[in-house]
């Protein structure tokens, strides 16, 4: 299976944006079902250069996480990304984990301190990494992955010393090794341009910086997400979205043209690709492709 670090060259060298989707497993059998036979056929008809798959807090969907990465991989033949986390992980552990993804042709993780089940203050686990750059390091000395790791371009939630210090953070993520990089959700392209210039001019970052993209589905999932992740909803758009109200059919096409302006404007500014956060939906990710020219 293909290093995701060749397809954003191969893709960089034609002059053209990569795209790829996120997929989180479903807590249900249900869930799994629409998830591998609906939604993930319906996305990969738009032709994406490859997918990730998330991992619950904790790794409280390791398992689970790689039989889709595996789905993937065998039915799809398109590369899967696996999120692994430093959460509950001693070292013994993660390279365990790193051999059956080996095993199942994987080649490519997304390395991540992660978040501790039930919410709180992440606690190092005995043995095993307390940053993800000490994960990014380790991925690396385990032999030919490609690793990418998260960016955040309003800072990372739980950094109190602000965004300057969090990206300080990724710096040194990239000094270990990490290949690209794959930013948080976010509704204001000032706020990448700005983690983009700061990162990539003043830190000497290189390495591909990718905006993560979501169309949002309804105001109140986007309020519950964002809430979460520390990601703001600008005031303008948050007006938009009062006045539709839990009309989420109205919400839904909203969200594609809004997303669609967005990309638009990030691919005029040279984005070495979109990572499109699917919710696990296919619609509006495909429309805003076909929106773009890109599906």
């Amino acid at each position: 299976m293909k290093l995701i670090r060749d397809i954003l060259a191969g893709k960089k060298a034609a002059g053209k944006p990569a795209v790829s989707f996120e997929f989180f497993p479903p807590k249900t059998d249900e869930g799994d079902r629409a998830l591998l036979e609906k939604q993930i056929p319906a996305l990969l008809a738009a032709r994406p250069d490859f997918c990730s798959v998330t991992y619950g807090a904790g790794g409280s969907t390791r398992e689970k996480t790689l039989r889709i990465v595996d789905n993937i991989q065998r039915q799809h033949h398109l590369p899967a990304l696996a999120h692994l986390t430093c959460v509950n992980h001693t070292r013994d552990e993660v390279r365990a984990l790193l051999e059956k993804i080996r095993a199942l042709n994987g080649r490519n993780i997304l390395a991540l301190r992660g978040d501790p089940p039930g919410g709180g203050e992440f606690q190092p686990t005995p043995g095993g990494f307390e940053f993800s750059a000490q994960l990014v390091k380790f991925i690396r000395e385990q032999g030919d992955f490609s690793t990418g790791v998260a960016g955040f371009p309003e800072g990372h939630i739980a950094c109190r010393g602000g965004k300057l210090e969090d990206w300080r953070h990724l710096q040194e993520k990239v000094e270990a090794g990490a290949d690209f990089v794959v930013t948080q959700l976010f509704f204001d392209n000032a706020d990448f341009f700005e983690f983009r210039d700061h990162v990539a001019g003043k830190l000497g970052v290189q390495v591909p910086l990718i905006p993560g993209m979501v169309a949002i589905l309804s105001a109140a999932q986007i309020t519950r997400f964002t809430q979460m992740c520390g990601a703001k909803i600008p005031p303008a758009l948050r007006k938009q979205l009062d006045a539709i109200g839990a009309d989420d059919e109205a919400a839904m096409r909203f969200g594609i043209e809004y997303a669609t302006q967005q990309c638009a404007e990030l691919l005029r500014a040279g984005v070495p690709g979109l990572h499109f956060y699917t919710l696990n939906k296919a619609h509006s990710t495909v429309a805003v492709l076909k929106n773009l020219g890109l599906a």
